[in-house]
Order: structure tokens, then C-alpha cells, then sequence
């Protein structure tokens, strides 16, 4: 398969733009921007994200136990490409929130989700992280209000007053 190709065809896929955040052993603040992020289980809360197995963390990120998932708003897109950069100081001009756990959280995401670490799996030329969902933070001003990235470009999503759900008796398949 055409690997420009297949990318082409999974940017068709919308999602919301997520930055990973993690302490390591030695107290190093890592991060990364991803859109591989996706709810798995609501009982237990589970949620998963991957990691290239080429980046410059990896080895990090697979020794990491907590974590923060910190969904972006549409307000963050220099936040977003800050942690996108491969190398330097990530966490430059960042005022770094620290959970209770530890954790370092950005200020104002949309929603923070604190993880431990619950399994790591095989996904080709990247890993799987699976973590398990133990707090969430939610920020009120820009919930509702999240960073969409489609066709490789930043999006906004319409105004709820141009928003609409889906007709009375579909059931999606997630159950939501």
C-alpha cells in the first residue's frame, strides 16, 4: 500500500488534537502532540494513544507509569505545535500545572484526563499505550471548543446553534 496514500486517506478521519504530558524517572517533563487518541471503556475508564516507535521519547514514554492526556482547544494551536517539534524545549514559556499525582498538566486545555498506566500493545510501527482514567479536570471556559484536525490543516468545529444530533431512535455503536 502507498504509505502517502494511506495517510491521505485516514486525514478524511477528523480528530481532536491531544498532548500527552509525562514526568520522567529523573523528573524530565516529556510531551508530544498526537491525534491518536481514543476513548476505549467507560467501565473501567480506559483510553488509549500511540507512539511512534521512531521518536525521540519512545524509550521515555515506554518507562512512563502516569501520564496527563490534555485535549487542546481551539485556542491552543501554537501549544499544539510547540509539542509537535521534534527535540528543544517543549515546555518553553508553558506555565507547567502539577497534579496531585505528580503529573504535569497544561493550563487551559479543554479537558485533562490523568492516567496510570494499564498495558502497552504492539501496533506495528508504533505502540499502543492503554491507560487507565483515575481523574479528570475539566476547564469551563473551553469545553466544547476543541482544536479539530483535518486534511493535515487546524479546523473549527460549526457553532452550536448550527450543530445537530442525530435522529430519535439511532443508537450509536459506541453508546454514547
Amino acid at each position: 500500500m502507498d504509505p502517502r496514500k494511506f495517510r491521505n486517506a485516514l486525514g478524511q478521519f477528523p480528530t481532536g488534537v491531544v498532548v500527552a504530558t509525562a514526568r520522567t524517572q529523573a523528573g524530565e517533563l516529556i510531551g508530544m502532540t498526537m491525534s491518536s487518541f481514543n476513548s476505549v471503556s467507560l467501565d473501567p475508564p480506559l483510553i488509549l494513544f500511540s507512539v511512534h516507535r521512531k521518536t525521540m521519547s519512545f524509550e521515555a514514554w515506554q518507562s512512563i507509569s502516569r501520564y496527563a492526556i490534555n485535549v487542546l482547544n481551539e485556542d491552543q494551536e501554537q501549544v499544539s505545535n510547540q509539542f509537535a517539534r521534534a527535540g528543544g524545549n517543549k515546555w518553553e514559556d508553558i506555565s507547567v500545572l502539577t497534579s496531585a499525582s505528580g503529573v504535569p498538566l497544561l493550563p487551559n486545555a479543554a479537558v485533562v484526563f490523568e492516567c496510570v498506566n494499564h498495558a502497552r500493545y504492539d501496533g506495528g510501527d508504533h505502540e499502543i499505550f492503554l491507560g487507565r482514567v483515575e481523574a479528570m479536570h475539566e476547564h469551563a471556559f473551553t469545553r466544547g471548543r476543541p482544536l479539530v484536525f483535518f486534511e493535515g490543516r487546524y479546523r473549527q468545529l460549526a457553532s452550536a446553534a448550527t450543530a445537530h444530533a442525530p435522529p430519535p431512535g439511532v443508537e450509536l455503536t459506541h453508546g454514547w
